[in-house]
């Protein structure tokens, strides 16, 4: 019998390893050494952000934006309801209430056209996510957010390597953050950033990240001693795995154009399933560069996705779903309300299939392209 074919398999360079023991030659495996520096200036240099900070996850990047935020209880900020639970947790986490509203239904990312409806007096900050790494409309969430002077925090955690009309994701609000998940492009196992944009939160973000003390203003000299100087957490990596993470960032074009070639030959392969009605592809709009973080199908209905990721594991191809919409979810349902009626949040979100994108699936990938579309003509 075949081997399973898994949804995701982390990639290794070749490098990572030995990255890793150079860190234990230095003497220094705690957060902000030298791995750590150069992984933070690659992120500035190629996303162009003011400030890239190194954090131990995303969550840990969304965390330190809502407290850069300055959000109080009761205080709002909208994003999709189609998005994972940290978005919404860390805001929610100091208090503030998410508003959920709609995903437009060609990209699955937040409908612009609904975001100023759902502005109220307590609204503080908009979350884009920027779903499957293909950017949100941000030129229109930008010009919304200037003329009722709101943040812009954008979740990119899937968006590394990914841009829209040139720009790349996470250089665009006034802060963004990224994930380094060893389900994402570039990896380090767990790991994140917090992209800071507009230069005056730069320096409260560093006090946060370090426990909520001036320890930066210390190391750089501008201090005497450092001491507690506002609220924080320990949001920093170690060097290990700052050093995993320098050997994907090394190898981040390739990494990128191995993903991008297999998205491509899903789309070209799928195609005509698309034509006869069995599954629609992704849409990737023009202005948008993405960088191939997923390759998904949506399915006619719930049962139809049901059966199809029942009957690729028993050809052993492993497909997922995705997010289950926040405002239907427990915790969702107590500290946040839905504007509007999510038509396609829900609709969608059943329908939703993944399938595995990975470097090394090349040599197996069309096992999984025919099961998928015998798969799929079989229900019709």
């Amino acid at each position: 019998m075949s081997t399973t074919i898994p949804f995701n398999k982390p990639y290794m360079t070749g490098k990572e390893l030995w990255y890793i023991a150079q860190a234990h030659t230095n003497g220094h495996l705690a957060g902000d050494g030298g791995f750590t520096r150069l992984s933070s200036g690659w992120l500035e240099s190629r996303i162009g952000a003011n400030r890239a900070l190194l954090t131990h996850s995303c969550t840990a990047a969304l965390e330190m934006a809502a407290i850069l935020a300055d959000l109080k209880p009761g205080d709002e900020v909208i994003m999709p309801s189609y998005t994972f639970v940290s978005t919404a947790n860390a805001f929610a986490l100091r208090g503030a209430v998410p508003v959920f509203v709609d995903i437009r239904a060609d990209t699955l990312n937040i409908d612009e056209t609904l975001i100023e409806a759902a502005i109220t007096e307590k609204t503080r900050a908009i979350v884009p996510v920027h779903y499957a790494g293909v950017g949100c409309e941000m030129d229109a969430i930008m010009d919304i957010a200037r003329r009722h002077n709101l943040l812009v925090i954008e979740d990119a955690a899937q968006g590394i390597m990914s841009s829209y009309k040139g720009r790349p994701l996470g250089s665009i609000g006034h802060m963004g953050c990224l994930s380094f998940h060893e389900t994402k492009n570039i990896i380090s196992g767990e790991g994140g950033a917090l992209l800071i944009n507009d230069l005056a939160l730069v320096e409260r973000a560093e006090v946060i990240r370090e426990k909520g003390t001036n320890r930066s203003k210390y190391f750089r000299g501008q201090v005497d001693k450092y001491t507690w100087v506002d609220m924080g957490s320990s949001y920093l990596p170690s060097e290990l795995v700052a050093a995993f993470l320098w050997a994907q960032m090394e190898e981040a074009d390739s990494i990128t154009r191995r993903r991008l070639d297999i998205w491509e030959i899903y789309h070209q392969w799928l195609a005509q399933s698309e034509q006869n009605g069995h599954a629609r592809r992704p849409v990737v709009p023009a202005h948008c560069r993405h960088n191939a973080h997923m390759y998904y199908l949506l399915l006619p209905d719930l049962d139809r996705r049901t059966r199809f990721i029942r009957q690729l594991k028993e050809l052993g191809i492993q497909t997922v779903f995705h997010y289950v919409p926040l405002d239907s979810a427990p915790r969702g349902q107590q500290c946040g309300r839905a504007h509007g009626e999510l038509t396609h949040t829900r609709a969608l979100s059943d329908r939703l299939v993944r399938l595995p994108v990975w470097c090394g699936l090349e040599s197996e990938q069309q096992r999984v392209i025919q099961g998928v579309i015998a798969t799929l003509a079989g229900f019709q």
